[in-house]
């Protein structure tokens, strides 16, 4: 039996058009022969300056979705501009480190600080959520309420992934995915970047003839350092994609952002695209216009106005156009990559 034929897919280098789209299946979301990327901005809401450039970006053509942080202090602001972005996905960038909690503090006292604020201690953090019961009910409460604050925008949940890739933890991804089925969460970003750009992302492209890509600061030992955690991280990974797939998530196949984060310059981008990978690619960002003043203390040696400059720059975008790669939200890779329905 088949149904209705749907809208014919966008075209290579186009983004998806806005809409709902039918919920993929679990586990990768592209089969091998095809390539959708997905470019994407973090902490949208956490200023005001980020949620500038996150207009910018998304107009000009480049920028396809939005992580939104909804106890950021500009959160009320991006929803806002998001609302004027219908091309935009946005998702939630559940923090549980190092930013604000959506829930006061007397109802998650040993979660936060006197402020309301997680700290950024996250090895010592994941031991206790592990290993204290009281802990995992008072962190299921504040995901709970951040899901329901997203909801409350009215915005179309694309994705979820977790500030500083938190939802990596294996008991942080447990309650995300019980919690998330309950407000529809049909994606998350998974933190695997490959290893090959571990060895030759910002910093590496100077040795290769570019400009560097944000500059080669400490020669190889930050790269042998990005390969090991990488490698670290794989079976971590692993194991995430595994839950994922048997709750029938959707995830992307690699991610681009992890190595030389904050710091992926035109030239960075141009590297990653001339070697897109197949399947569906996510690279992640932190724009932002210029301000006086970091915007967060661990931002302090992220470089938004290049990354920024980068979206907005015209052979970025052309680059992206020669990759012949079908671009959007996570919510727009099935229908995009599989155009006919099933018979």
């Amino acid at each position: 039996m088949s149904g209705d034929a749907r809208s014919p897919s966008p075209s290579a280098g186009s983004p998806a058009p806005a809409g709902g789209s039918p919920v993929p299946p679990a586990g990768s979301l592209a089969p091998p022969a095809g390539r959708f990327l997905i470019v994407t901005a973090d902490d949208f809401g956490i200023h005001e300056a980020v949620n500038e450039a996150v207009s910018q970006a998304s107009r000009a053509g480049v920028l396809t979705a939005a992580s939104l942080m909804v106890g950021a202090p500009a959160a009320e602001d991006a929803v806002r501009r998001a609302r004027e972005l219908p091309q935009l996905r946005v998702g939630l960038h559940l923090v549980l480190a190092d930013g604000f909690a959506v829930l006061p503090r007397e109802q998650i006292p040993d979660l936060v600080n006197s402020d309301g604020r997680f700290g950024d201690g996250m090895w010592l953090d994941g031991v206790r959520y592990f290993a204290l019961p009281s802990l995992r009910r008072q962190l299921e409460a504040e995901i709970r309420a951040q899901f329901a604050a997203f909801a409350r925008t009215g915005l179309v949940l694309d994705h979820v992934n977790a500030h500083k890739h938190f939802h990596l933890h294996p008991t942080l991804l447990r309650v995300i995915l019980r919690v998330g089925r309950e407000f529809g969460m049909t994606a998350v970003r998974v933190p695997r970047e490959p290893l090959w750009y571990s060895s030759s992302g910002p910093g590496a492209a100077a040795g290769r003839g570019g400009r560097g890509g944000g500059g080669d600061r400490g020669g190889w030992r930050p790269r042998v350092g990005a390969m090991a955690a990488n490698a670290f991280l794989l079976p971590w990974v692993g194991l995430m994609k595994a839950r994922l797939r048997a709750a029938g998530i959707a995830c992307n196949d690699q991610v681009f952002g992890i190595t030389g984060t904050g710091r992926l310059d035109e030239e960075a981008l141009l590297d990653i695209l001339a070697n897109l990978p197949a399947g569906v690619t996510e690279i992640y960002l932190h724009p932002a216009v210029d301000t006086a003043v970091p915007i967060a203390p661990t931002m302090s040696e992220y470089r938004h106005g290049a990354e920024l400059a980068a979206l907005l720059s015209p052979r970025v975008a052309a680059a992206i156009a020669a990759t012949g790669a079908a671009r959007g939200g996570y919510r727009d890779t099935w229908s995009v990559l599989h155009p006919h329905p099933v018979t």
